[in-house]
């Protein structure tokens, strides 16, 4: 059985050397990194990908929230706080637990019995280039809000400014990346790039109809029509044989 790659981050170093302490009987668990400073940490985890993330919430310059919004792929987090009136906001991100400083042994075994729990009925299929798969989520903290979208559930994303608007379910919210850089990282047999202010889900498409000068015109399910180029229409006909 492959370990597990776990990552920690903590303003205080106290409390990081206090976490690998407490993680070290855990030999399924593989301590990848550890860090103090949150810019360094953001660094580190867009280049090793942690399967799971211990995060303490307030830190200086940017808290747990702001951290994994920087973040190109979140899988999982455990927050680690000191204190308890972030824990409604935590979960409404379907973070995997909360647990209070100072750590309880006991506490932590239930977090890290239901990561397994949750790796391990999901077993995470090897992906062949940087693109995330259609079952992992995205953070967006969207002003006080915050949104742990399901990939699969996005169904359009629209260009605004530096900006992305993502539309899932009856949500709307800003993501502070560009279009191109969710067309590189979104995967390509569930999203197309329509023009330069729209993506996407092909999941999604309700109707299909012939527009000007041997364009197309797609209709999605929610409504929203997106009119092709013609060198985007020429591509969605040779994708999907339409």
């Amino acid at each position: 059985m492959s370990k597990k790659r776990v990552y920690l981050v903590d303003d205080e170093l106290l409390a990081l050397e206090e976490l690998k302490v407490l993680l070290n009987p855990y030999e399924d668990l593989e301590i990848i990194g550890a860090n103090d400073r949150v810019e360094e940490a953001i660094l580190e985890c867009n280049e090793l990908k942690p399967d799971l993330i211990f995060l303490d919430i307030n830190m200086p310059g940017k808290d747990g929230f702001a951290f994994l919004e920087s973040l190109e792929e979140v899988k999982e987090v455990i927050f680690v706080t000191a204190y308890d009136q972030f824990a409604i906001k935590a979960f409404e991100i379907n973070a995997l637990d909360y647990l209070l400083k100072p750590l309880n042994p006991k506490r932590l075994a239930e977090a890290i019995q239901r990561f397994r729990s949750k790796v391990f009925s999901n077993p995470a299929t090897p992906q062949e280039d940087d693109r995330l798969s259609a079952d992992k989520k995205i953070f967006i903290k969207d002003g006080e809000k915050c949104h742990f979208v399901p990939i699969a559930k996005i169904f359009l994303l629209e260009s605004e400014g530096n900006y992305v608007r993502v539309y899932y379910d009856k949500h709307k919210p800003l993501l502070h990346k560009s279009l191109t850089y969710l067309e590189q990282k979104l995967p390509d047999d569930l999203f197309f790039r329509a023009n330069r202010q729209y993506m996407f889900n092909l999941d999604f498409i309700d109707q299909i109809e012939p527009y000007f000068n041997s364009t197309l015109l797609i209709i999605l399910k929610s409504g929203h029509k997106i009119d092709l180029s013609q060198r985007q229409s020429a591509k969605f006909r040779e994708i999907t044989g339409v």
